[in-house]
């Protein structure tokens, strides 16, 4: 196998994994809410824990399902590598807007 091939395949289980962890909170029956953001210790108030986390679980599934569609420009090599790159910036922007637009906005406490 060689070197874009490995890259494309560890792209794609990252994709896999982004899409079973949004699996999981969409279906959990945790009573606290998920956090969003990595290492932040303050998990948000929100007034439906049931919905807030199965709408971040489909925000996570949906992105883990885009993010392997931009993987597979790699295989074509040096422009699909930067169009990967530069699509997973842009979408990786819009979950972070979809979530404080719509997710934040409708689930948290006022």
């Amino acid at each position: 196998m060689h070197g874009v091939e490995t890259a494309v395949m560890i792209w794609e289980v990252m994709g896999v994994v982004f899409i079973l962890y949004g699996i999981y909170q969409m279906f959990s029956k945790r009573q606290k809410p998920f956090g969003f953001y990595a290492n932040i210790k303050e998990l948000p108030e929100v007034e439906d824990v049931k919905g807030y986390n199965r709408a971040l679980g489909k925000l996570f599934s949906c992105y883990g399902a885009a993010f392997m569609l931009l993987g597979l420009p790699m295989l074509t090599g040096g422009a699909g590598v930067v169009l990967s790159i530069i699509g997973t910036l842009f979408i990786t922007i819009a979950l972070v807007a979809l979530y404080t637009l719509k997710v934040e906005k409708k689930y948290r406490k006022q």
